[in-house]
């Protein structure tokens, strides 16, 4: 499910009814500052894989060597065109 965008404000006058609603619909909200994502608010078992997980369960993956020079190849090509995220601290 999709996050529904509020403002931090929004969020203040409405904390209860957001907390409902993350309980009871499974819903979650990004909270906005000045227009700019700085929290979220979202289900508390809802999973979320770490990097450390990733590495281990991919450790783990028994792939035949073709998958595996394919997937390494894929993971290169992704490295190549993904840009690391800007300081948003500067």
């Amino acid at each position: 499910m999709k996050a529904k965008s509020i403002t931090v404000t929004e969020a203040a006058r409405n904390f209860a009814e957001c907390v409902n609603q993350v309980h009871y619909q499974n819903a979650s909200f990004v909270l906005l500052k000045n227009g700019k994502p700085v929290a979220r608010i979202s289900p508390a078992d809802r999973r979320s894989c770490t990097g450390r997980e990733l590495a281990e369960a991919l450790g783990a993956a028994a792939l035949p060597t073709m998958e595996a020079r394919a997937w390494l190849r894929d993971l290169k090509t992704a490295r190549k065109h993904l840009k690391s995220p800007g300081d948003k601290w500067r």
